[in-house]
């Protein structure tokens, strides 16, 4: 049981995180990224001297419990000018852990009270297009919520947002729109796909395959969704990116986390070379 919201006490609670990350890391970086399951490896050794803190340096920050989430949070920079310096969260909590919705995105609340300006959501999704095969990356450029929940709900934070925030540019803006140009140049296959949240712990059955296709849906996952929601609230610009892990049509076995662990690997390069782009290059 999660104890009963307070507005102010949680504000207090993200205005202590955010003194925090300024402590640790200055002052706000060009932007951050929440990497997702088994994703991130790549991109951390091509960095030799980082020094990195955990979660829990961090006040009111709940340390990620799931597989493929290390916890930890360092902050890199690029190279020569025009470079891009990025803060990086290696994992997240999710809801279907048990976490209200208010603690899944506080890290992105907290990111928002430092002074972030934009993000790159990770996650790793099961494919129901043909088209999006394992081993790709795929950009989000919306979504279809099925977790039965949302973050606004209760009273509005309005040092964050507004009440009724508008979702229709919480992918499409001038930051992923940025991320498509420096994919192109670096010829990193990127496709656009509607992502589908679901609560989880369990798999989607076929019905609901069969139902989310029908509705327009080609990435199944279990996160993402609440952050990308609090980040438009809160005025960030998100760039959401999806390790295809696994297939969910015609499956000769049971879908597993183990699966997804491993083929998150394969698309982890990829990630890599994006991300390293993006600081060399800066994001403007």
């Amino acid at each position: 049981m999660t104890a009963p919201f307070d507005p102010k006490t949680y504000r207090r609670s993200l205005d202590e995180a955010a003194a925090a990350l300024r402590r640790h890391f200055g002052p706000p970086p060009d932007f951050a990224v929440i990497f997702g399951s088994g994703l991130g490896r790549s991109f951390r050794e091509t960095f030799t001297r980082v020094k990195a803190r955990s979660f829990s340096d961090i006040p009111h920050l709940l340390p990620p419990h799931v597989a493929g989430h290390s916890g930890q949070i360092y902050r890199v920079s690029g190279k020569g000018k025009g470079a891009a310096s990025a803060l990086i969260l290696h994992g997240r909590i999710h809801y279907y852990e048990g976490f209200a919705p208010e603690q899944v995105v506080f890290p992105v609340r907290a990111l928002a009270r430092w002074g972030l300006k934009r993000l790159v959501l990770t996650n790793a999704a099961g494919s129901i297009r043909e088209r999006l095969r394992v081993g790709r990356l795929a950009r989000i450029r919306d979504h279809l919520n099925f977790t039965g929940g949302n973050p606004l709900r209760g009273p509005n934070l309005d040092f964050l947002g507004t009440r009724f925030p508008a979702m229709d540019a919480a992918y499409e803006n001038a930051f992923s729109a940025r991320v498509d140009r420096l994919a192109r140049g670096l010829k990193v296959s990127l496709p656009k796909a509607v992502y589908v949240g679901i609560a989880g712990p369990s798999y989607e059955t076929d019905a609901e395959i069969r139902a989310f296709r029908i509705l327009g849906g080609d990435l199944i996952g279990m996160s993402t969704v609440y952050e990308a929601i609090a980040a438009a609230h809160a005025g960030l610009q998100v760039a959401a990116l999806s390790a295809v892990t696994n297939s969910c049509l015609r499956r000769k076995q049971a879908l597993n986390h183990e699966e997804v662990l491993h083929n998150a690997q394969r698309v982890d390069g990829q990630l890599s070379a994006l991300l390293r782009g993006l600081l060399e290059k800066g994001v403007a």
